[in-house]
């Protein structure tokens, strides 16, 4: 089994001016970003605001996803609380020949490691063909997964638990598992992840900075000078300073007014903190056009 490895985009979503998940355009967004340079892209992550879309339109987008040219590219994510819903989803996807999955815990609720164990067993019987990376992100769901608990998983389950997104940074520096992919959510940590075995990013910033987090990976692998490490690191620690949805479609609405549209409570950044971070993406010529030329 091929391990899922690379640069990896948590990609955008782009919605109508009524709110509504804009099918046609959120397909064109994540082929562009793989065309920049992503291995590939997870859909219905945070970053694409998965969990405010309603079930009948992430259906929507992932029949149009399973036409895609780059349809094996895809990770999908659910987005959902449910544990029923989350199956629900998954075998909606692979009906249309999806396998590679990614999958948090449920958010709200506390729980640790047994809880957490049951809860990707019953996903994993209940859709025995797919590939799952766990999504280890505490701050969002409220759980942090422990070395433990990953190693029980993978000794369960070693044909579908294949990997992790690992956005705790608990986990990246200390888990070695054989054939099992580690992903940190950060092109900070991408350079240094690849020097101690991890196989790549999964990352919300890769939807613009995909040209960028590529060179820096193919310069690893094939043992190049690293030049472009350092503008990556400029470039994550400027959107680091606000919230990231909210400076990805900022970023993004000069180039087209469909990705001012947020749902709420995620908002675009004021006018002036827009201006700030265009202004401090600008002093290592970052911008919108030279993503056009990359």
């Amino acid at each position: 089994m091929s391990k899922i490895k690379g640069i990896y985009a948590a990609s955008m979503s782009v919605f109508n001016s009524d709110l509504s998940l804009n099918v046609k355009k959120t397909v064109n967004h994540v082929e562009k970003i793989i065309d920049m340079g992503c291995h590939g892209v997870a859909i219905f992550g945070s970053t694409g605001q998965a969990q405010l879309i309603s079930i009948s339109e992430k259906i929507g987008l992932l029949n149009e996803l399973s036409k895609s040219k780059y349809r094996e590219k895809y990770l999908i994510g659910t987005g959902l609380n449910s544990l029923n819903e989350t199956i629900n989803l998954m075998k909606v996807a692979s009906s249309l020949n999806f396998s590679d999955f990614l999958i948090m815990p449920p958010a709200y609720y506390k729980y640790g490691d047994k809880e957490v164990i049951e809860f990707y067993s019953r996903v994993v019987e209940a859709v025995p063909e797919s590939k799952i990376i766990l999504y280890n992100f505490e701050k969002l769901c409220g759980y942090k997964f422990s070395i433990e608990c990953v190693e029980e998983l993978t000794k369960k389950f070693p044909k579908q638990i294949v990997g992790v997104k690992d956005s705790s940074y608990n986990l990246y520096e200390n888990l070695k598992i054989d054939n099992f992919s580690v992903m940190p959510g950060s092109e900070l940590k991408l350079l240094k992840g690849l020097e101690i075995g991890c196989d790549g990013i999964i990352t919300a910033t890769c939807n613009v900075t995909a040209n960028l987090s590529r060179k820096v990976y193919d310069d690893f692998n094939e043992k190049k000078q690293q030049k472009e490490n350092e503008i990556l690191c400029k470039v994550r620690s400027t959107f680091d300073q606000y919230n990231l949805i909210s400076g990805l479609h900022s970023f993004m609405s000069d180039q087209d007014d469909n990705y001012k549209n947020v749902i709420p409570p995620v908002s675009l950044l004021s006018e002036k903190d827009k201006k700030q971070l265009l202004e401090d993406l600008r002093k290592f010529n970052f911008t919108l056009e030279s993503l056009k030329t990359a």
